[in-house]
């Protein structure tokens, strides 16, 4: 996933991780990633919504609240903790991982059987 407005500093590109925040509140977030020298990620987070981002371990990403040009820092929470990345990943085995890269990439098309339409019967 790339992040095309700010990317990660490219010395941190073998910690990155995926995350994802929901704001569940009723009014509108700013999520912001200040503590990783050379990089600075801040998006507006509307109610309901969830943002998927891409961070280092070390990130801590603070949400902030308030009204019209207030701005109240209601939490910061540890990237390492909105990882969703490897959780999903850890459900499926190696060998079951390599399938699906290739099938994603079109190598087993050939040697998968054809799918049959279901008959129905009436």
């Amino acid at each position: 996933m790339a992040q095309i407005f700010d990317p990660l500093p490219s010395d941190s590109a073998s910690r990155k991780i995926i995350c994802c925040y929901v704001n569940a509140t009723s009014r509108i977030q700013v999520a912001r990633i200040t503590n990783i020298p050379g990089w600075y990620f801040e998006r507006v987070v509307f109610p309901g919504q969830r943002l998927v981002f891409e961070a280092v371990a070390g990130a801590l990403l603070e949400i902030h609240c308030g009204m019209m040009a207030s701005a109240i820092l209601s939490d910061t929470i540890p990237c390492s903790r909105l990882r969703v990345h490897d959780e999903i990943m850890s459900t499926f085995d190696l060998d079951e991982q390599q399938r699906l890269e290739e099938r994603n990439e079109g190598k087993t098309l050939e040697s998968q059987a054809p799918v049959r339409p279901a008959v129905v019967i009436q």
